[in-house]
């Protein structure tokens, strides 16, 4: 009964605060909020002040406790538009670099798992690098370059799942947009255009391996006037991997094609072809 009246008492104080018209009032008692780690509550009050104090010695801090409560919240699509508007209204201010750094960091909080749609994620580079182009010797500037890292990692991996899927697809053309497409030379380009963006990457074997793998396939089911340019590119893709990786536990798969591929080429070995098919 007493925690039931004193939990009725702080709501009914906070409506009277809430409707009061003193502006003042309301703006000292959501910071004491903010304080308490009352963000919701924070953020009620702070969000019609913004406008009412703008111009004011307050404006300045009510924007950046609105966007720090919105953080604090869990509300990272809020934060990161109000710690950018912050940014953009008071470029000089007080928390202009804790502002900057931290719309890359509400973005970063919301970015989805590498296999949705990576907007937030790409949205969340950019307003870190920005952070570091205006902020070069912030003490955040580690942690935004591990963020930048561990983003661009998603990338990658969206990449990975998309390649993987087209390999995956093999030879099924329902999903292709043209006569002679297939969802191993979709395989094959996605992994390329990968390498390429983020020749850094720790999935470059997992890359390369599928472009392989790809190669060989397509060779296999394609018609044969395209059969033999297919399967020597693929032999010369088999050398190129096993060059970059020598000591790759897909060393074995790559040696195994190479003698298929030499069968198709004209380069017959005396060995009997074993089942060369790759897994997926």
């Amino acid at each position: 009964m007493v925690v039931a009246a004193i939990l009725t008492g702080c709501v009914n104080e906070f409506n009277q605060v809430y409707k009061s018209d003193n502006s003042e009032y309301k703006y000292e008692y959501a910071k004491e909020c903010f304080v308490r780690g009352k963000y919701q509550r924070a953020i009620t009050l702070l969000e019609p002040l913004i406008h009412i104090t703008k111009g004011t010695d307050n404006g300045e801090e009510c924007l950046y406790m609105l966007a720090m409560a919105q953080y604090c919240y869990g509300d990272y699509e809020s934060a990161s538009m109000t710690f950018r508007k912050y940014y953009q209204s008071y470029p000089k201010g007080t928390y202009a670099e804790l502002s900057s750094f931290y719309t890359g960091e509400s973005l970063y909080k919301s970015t989805p798992e590498p296999r949705l749609d990576q907007t937030p994620t790409v949205q969340s580079i950019a307003a870190f690098q920005e952070f570091l182009d205006l902020f070069s010797q912030s003490p955040l500037r580690r942690k935004a370059q591990e963020r930048l890292f561990s983003l661009q990692d998603k990338l990658v991996l969206k990449e990975l799942f998309s390649a993987q899927l087209y390999y995956n697809l093999g030879p099924y053309f329902g999903n292709c947009n043209g006569f002679g497409e297939s969802n191993y030379e979709a395989c094959i380009v996605t992994a390329q255009n990968a390498l390429k963006d983020y020749p850094y990457s720790s999935h470059r074997e997992d890359f390369a391996l599928l472009i392989m793998k790809s190669k060989y396939a397509l060779a296999q089911n394609s018609i044969e006037a395209k059969k033999l340019d297919r399967y020597r590119d693929a032999e010369d893709e088999c050398y190129g991997f096993i060059n970059e990786y020598p000591e790759s536990a897909q060393r074995q798969l790559a040696e195994k094609l190479i003698k298929s591929c030499k069968k198709h080429t004209g380069n017959v070995t005396d060995e009997d072809e074993a089942d060369l098919t790759p897994d997926s």
